[in-house]
Formats: C-alpha cells, sequence, structure tokens
C-alpha cells in the first residue's frame, strides 16, 4: 500500500465524520499528485467503518484487533498502522486532530521516526511532497508548510473539508496482525457521557452561540430558546465557559471546537479573534451586538445592532409563529 494512506477512526462503531473529511482531502491530493490513496481502519470489529471508508476511497483495509475492546485504542492502533507502514512503506499518512487522531499522530512519530505537520486547514502538492496550511498565532497568520523529507504525518482539522464520496465505492481487503500488541496497554475503567446538544456541535447546520454580553448563566435560556426554534444546538466563547456559565462542549474557538454550520448566530459576541477561528468558515453569519464597531462586524454577514435580550426572543416568537 504505498503512496498515501489515510487512518480511519471508529466512532460509536462507524467511521468517524472527521475521517470521511480527511478522505475526501487525501483523494484530491492523490489525484493531483498521481499517488496512491488507501484507507485503513484497526479496531476490535473494523468492517463497519471500513466499509464506509469506502465511499470515499478506492482501496481499504480492516485490520481486526480485539485489544481494542475495553483499552485506550490510539497506542494499539498506532502500533499495527506502523507494523504495516514498515513492510508496505507509505509516503504519508494522514489523520483527524481529532483527541484519538492526536494521540495516534504522536506514537506513529515516535515509533517510525517521522515528523508530524498538524492541524491542517488545507492541503496541496508541490514537485516533491504535500503542502499543509495552518493557521497559527490564534488565527492571525496562515503559513504554507512542507515536509524537508520525504515522509511525513498529516493532522487534519475538523471541517477542513466538506466530505465528498467518490464517484464509485472502493474495495475492502480484511487483515489480522502477527502477534500482540507490545506497548503497555490502558485500560478504559469508565466512560461518562456528557449531556448536551442531540447532534454533535461540530456537525450542526445552524449554531447559535452566546458570549460575555449573554451576562450569565439564565441569559443562556434565550440562546437556547432561540437554538430550538432554529433546529440548531448551543454554542459558547470561551469567556462564558470560563465564567461557568456553560460547559466546555460548547465551546468554540482556538481552545474549543471548530465549526463550520449553515448558519451561525452570534449573541453578543464581540469577535475576538480566537473565537473566529472556529466559526469563521460557517456559510452565513448573523451577529448580534449592542457595539456596532465590535471586531465581529468585520466579518459577519449581517450585524444586528441591539439588545440581544429584545432581538433574539423576538426572532424566536416570530419564528414559533411561522410554524405555529
Amino acid at each position: 500500500m504505498p503512496g498515501i494512506w489515510v487512518v480511519g477512526e471508529i466512532a460509536d462503531g462507524g467511521l468517524a465524520r472527521i475521517s470521511t473529511e480527511v478522505a475526501t482531502l487525501a483523494r484530491g491530493l492523490g489525484e493531483t499528485a498521481g499517488h496512491d490513496v488507501s484507507g485503513i481502519v484497526v479496531g476490535a470489529q473494523p468492517k463497519k467503518a471500513a466499509d464506509e471508508l469506502a465511499r470515499f476511497l478506492p482501496r481499504v483495509v480492516a485490520v481486526s484487533e480485539p485489544a481494542t475492546d475495553g483499552n485506550a485504542a490510539a497506542t494499539i492502533v498506532a502500533e499495527r498502522i506502523a507494523a504495516l507502514a514498515r513492510n508496505s512503506g507509505p509516503d504519508y499518512l494522514l489523520l483527524g486532530a481529532g483527541p484519538e487522531g492526536r494521540d495516534t499522530a504522536g506514537v506513529l512519530s515516535a515509533m517510525l521516526g517521522w515528523p508530524v505537520l498538524a492541524n491542517a486547514t488545507g492541503l496541496g502538492w508541490r514537485d516533491d511532497g504535500p503542502t499543509v496550511e495552518m493557521s497559527v498565532f490564534g488565527g492571525k497568520l496562515n503559513t504554507t508548510n512542507a515536509f524537508t523529507g520525504g515522509r511525513g504525518i498529516i493532522t487534519v482539522r475538523p471541517n477542513a473539508a466538506a466530505a465528498e464520496p467518490a464517484a464509485s465505492p472502493g474495495k475492502v481487503e480484511e487483515a489480522s496482525p502477527n502477534g500482540e500488541p507490545q506497548l503497555p496497554r490502558v485500560t478504559v475503567v469508565d466512560s461518562v457521557a456528557e449531556p448536551g446538544a442531540a447532534a454533535p456541535i461540530e456537525e450542526a447546520r445552524v449554531v447559535v452561540a452566546g458570549g460575555r454580553g449573554v451576562g450569565g448563566e439564565d441569559g443562556f435560556k434565550v440562546v437556547q430558546e432561540l437554538a430550538e426554534a432554529l433546529g440548531g444546538v448551543v454554542g459558547a466563547t470561551r469567556a462564558a465557559v470560563d465564567a461557568g456559565w456553560i460547559n466546555y462542549a460548547h465551546q468554540i474557538g482556538q481552545t474549543g471546537k471548530i465549526v463550520k454550520p449553515q448558519l451561525y448566530l452570534a449573541l453578543g459576541i464581540s469577535g475576538a479573534i480566537q473565537h473566529k477561528v472556529g466559526m469563521q468558515t460557517a456559510e452565513t453569519i448573523v451577529a448580534v451586538n449592542r457595539d456596532p464597531d465590535a471586531p465581529i462586524a468585520e466579518f459577519a454577514d449581517l450585524v444586528v445592532v441591539g439588545d440581544l435580550f429584545e432581538v433574539a426572543p423576538a426572532i424566536t416568537a416570530a419564528l414559533r409563529a411561522r410554524s405555529g
């Protein structure tokens, strides 16, 4: 399997959404470079995720590894992929830059001695290898990076691309590794599901977010009501999360989630660069703020200058009247 490998991440038994985005970027990269692109999925039951990844790539290898069941998977997955990489000699490994992907990339780098370019926002190709677009200094600068050697690992940020299946599905091959994993295992002793929106915020088509201007935990009730009326989910700035008004699962920005909804409605958000990093790729950005000179006015598609506690309930009431 030389060329470019996409490491498919398993989530809830199937393929993680971020892996479909990485596969889409990798397929385009392979077409530009003239390189073969393959997928690899390692897990206790990898078939379902592998079948889903094959919708995006021409060839996928499903590696059955029972040791991932009940243990933290990243180290075990990385060990199996590293062994295959040594034998098959891929040029580049691409993973999602989520928690699981970052852990797996780190172990792969240590085992293979390959460099890592992390948090890619876009990929390109030049004569001697891939180019990796990255957002640095809190989103103030965009850089173009490349490997100095012939091989490397790239992690891709969520929502860096829209997932697009290939014209025809690829083939899935099943494989079983030899021997037992040698690296120490980390047993999962408990799993806690945090209550939140019905859909993950990264996948929401509509996000209604509140910032410092919401004023407190009670103020987020207005945000929640509008989100429900729009069929969306609630987001927040770091300032709101740090103040304890809402939990971290809703945080958007440099130290939170990266979202790419069709509509992003910002209530009482100034638009600091750290927050902009997490939502600037939304298709339509609407801001409600009392300050017409707030930074968010510079990149929002529409700015409503007014009190969010008057504007948001009015929008909610109008939406409910229409649906009624």
